[in-house]
C-alpha cells in the first residue's frame, strides 16, 4: 500500500505540532508522500503565515518598507526549526523572497511561500526528498489547472522516489510563474499526488475528527459521519460544509481512491471515510445537513408558460447576460422561480428585470430577498419512504415556513428554502427528527 498524507495549517503551526505529525507519519511505513500546508494559528488570537505573507507583500506593492514584517515571518519558521533541533537555515530563501517581493512577483508567489518553506522544513525533519510543487503542478495560460499534463509530469517525477514532500496550494504556469489554488488548496494538491502515484488511500489530517452531520455552531456536539460518498460530499460542500476543499474530490474520484479525514490531535480516531460507493448502510436516513443564508428569489409569472417553447432559456439568458449564476429553478405551470445569491444580484436586479421583460415577455416579476437554502443529503433517502414528509412535519412543528422545496431525480438530496431568520431553527428541527429521535 502507498498513502498520501496531507496536513493542514493547524497541524503544522508550531514545533510541538510538527512533532505530532512526525510521529503519525513514522507510525505507518506506508505514509511516504507528504503534502504540508503553511503554518496556521498557534492560538485563537494568532495570525496564519499565509495572511502574514499577504500583508507583507501588500506593503511591497505600495513600495513601503516590509523588512519588519518579513522578519516576523522568518522568526515564525525559525521557532519551528529550533523547536525541532534541526540544522537548517532558511536565510538564502528569505533573501530570495525579499528580492522577489521588491520585483513585484505577485500575490500568488507571495502566498505560496508559506507552503514552500514549510515543505523544506518537513522534508528536512523527515529525511524525505523535497519536490517543489512549481516544478510538477501546472496551470494553463488562462490560469486553469492542467490536470492531465500535471498527472503525467508528476507520475514521471515520482517514479522511483521512495519518499517525498510536495508543498500544497500552488503550482506554476509553463513559464515558471507561480500560481495558487483558492484558499484551502493544499487539499487539492494532496488529491493530485494521490492520483499520480495511484495511492491506496489519501489521508487528510486536520484539527477535527472528520465530518459532522451538521454545523457545530448550530447543533451542540453533532454526531460524526463515518462514511460518505463523493456525491454526498459534493452536495454538502457546495452548501457550506468546509472540512475539505470541494475540488479535492475530482482527482481521486477518477481513480476510485478513498479519502480519510483524520485528526492530528486525536490520531486514534477513525475519522470520516469518503468513498466512491459503499454497501454500508448509513447510521441514519440522512448523511448530513448544510446550508447558506443570503439568497433571493426572482418569481416570474406568465399564463401558458409551460406550453411556450424556450421560455426557461430566455429567462436564464437574462441572468447570463448580467454575469449572474443561479442556484435553483423550481417551476410550476405558469410560474418559474430563479434563486440567486443576493449580494451578486442586488446591484444588477433592475438590469435583469428589464432583460427578462425584453427576452421572455412575462406577465409579472416579483423579487423576494433574505432567503436561506438548506440541503438535506443522504444516500439512505432513496430507500426510505416519507423523507420529505418528515422534513415538512418537523419544520411545521418548529413554526418554520417552507418557501421552496426541490428534490433531484437521484433522490440524494432535498433543497429547502426558508427565511434567513428561520435558518438555525430549521436545521435544529431537521437534525432532531432524523438524528436525535433515532438515538
Amino acid at each position: 500500500m502507498r498513502k498520501v498524507v496531507k496536513f493542514g495549517g493547524s497541524s503544522l503551526a508550531s514545533a510541538e505540532q510538527f512533532k505530532k505529525v512526525g510521529a503519525i507519519i513514522r507510525a505507518d511505513k506506508e505514509r511516504k508522500f507528504v503534502v504540508p500546508s503553511a503554518p496556521g494559528k498557534r492560538s485563537s488570537d494568532d495570525t496564519k503565515v499565509t495572511d502574514m505573507l499577504y500583508g507583507c507583500y501588500d506593503l511591497a506593492e505600495q513600495d513601503k518598507d516590509f523588512k519588519k514584517e518579513l522578519k516576523a515571518i522568518q522568526e515564525r519558521y525559525q521557532e519551528i526549526i529550533d523547536g525541532l533541533e534541526l540544522k537548517l537555515s532558511l536565510e538564502a530563501e528569505f533573501k530570495t523572497i525579499e528580492k522577489m517581493f521588491k520585483e513585484k512577483a505577485g500575490t500568488n508567489y507571495a502566498a505560496s511561500r508559506g507552503e514552500y518553506l514549510n515543505g523544506i522544513i518537513m522534508a528536512n525533519y523527515l529525511g524525505y526528498e523535497f519536490i517543489d510543487a512549481a516544478e510538477v503542478i501546472l496551470f494553463d495560460e488562462n490560469g486553469e489547472f492542467d490536470s492531465e499534463t500535471t498527472n503525467q509530469n508528476l507520475r514521471r517525477r515520482l517514479e522511483g522516489v521512495e519518499a517525498a514532500v510536495i508543498p500544497g496550494f500552488y503550482g506554476a504556469y509553463a513559464d515558471g510563474r507561480v500560481k495558487t489554488f483558492s484558499r484551502g488548496g493544499s487539499d487539492i494538491t494532496g488529491s493530485i499526488v494521490a492520483r499520480a502515484i495511484k495511492a491506496n488511500v489519501y489521508e487528510n489530517w486536520t484539527d477535527v475528527s472528520g465530518f459532522l452531520i451538521t454545523d457545530p455552531r448550530i447543533i451542540y456536539k453533532p454526531e460524526g459521519i463515518e462514511t460518505i460518498t463523493y456525491r454526498e460530499l459534493r452536495e454538502l460542500a457546495y452548501m457550506g460544509a468546509s472540512v475539505l476543499h470541494e475540488d479535492a474530490i475530482f482527482p481521486v474520484r477518477r481513480e476510485g481512491i478513498p479519502i480519510n479525514i483524520r485528526n492530528t490531535n486525536a490520531p486514534e480516531d477513525n475519522g470520516t471515510w469518503i468513498v466512491e460507493s459503499t454497501c454500508q448502510k448509513p447510521k441514519y436516513v440522512i448523511t448530513g445537513i448544510a446550508g447558506k443564508k443570503g439568497f433571493c428569489a426572482v418569481n416570474i409569472e406568465k399564463d401558458m408558460m409551460n406550453s411556450e417553447i424556450g421560455f426557461g432559456r430566455k429567462v436564464l439568458q437574462a441572468f447570463e447576460e448580467n454575469g449572474i449564476s443561479f442556484e435553483h429553478v423550481p417551476s410550476g405551470i405558469d410560474t418559474m422561480t430563479v434563486f440567486v445569491h443576493q449580494d451578486e444580484f442586488m446591484h444588477k436586479e433592475q438590469q435583469v428585470v428589464s432583460a427578462i421583460h425584453r427576452l421572455a415577455d412575462p406577465d409579472s416579476i416579483d423579487i423576494e430577498g433574505d432567503f436561506a437554502l438548506i440541503a438535506v443529503v443522504g444516500r439512505g433517502m432513496k430507500s426510505t419512504r416519507g423523507t420529505a414528509g418528515r422534513i415538512f412535519s418537523a419544520l411545521a412543528h418548529a413554526n418554520v415556513n417552507v418557501k421552496m422545496i426541490d428534490q433531484g431525480s437521484s433522490e440524494l438530496n432535498i433543497i429547502i428554502g426558508v427565511a434567513n431568520a428561520d435558518f438555525e431553527a430549521a436545521i435544529k428541527a431537521i437534525y432532531d427528527i432524523f438524528v436525535l429521535s433515532q438515538i
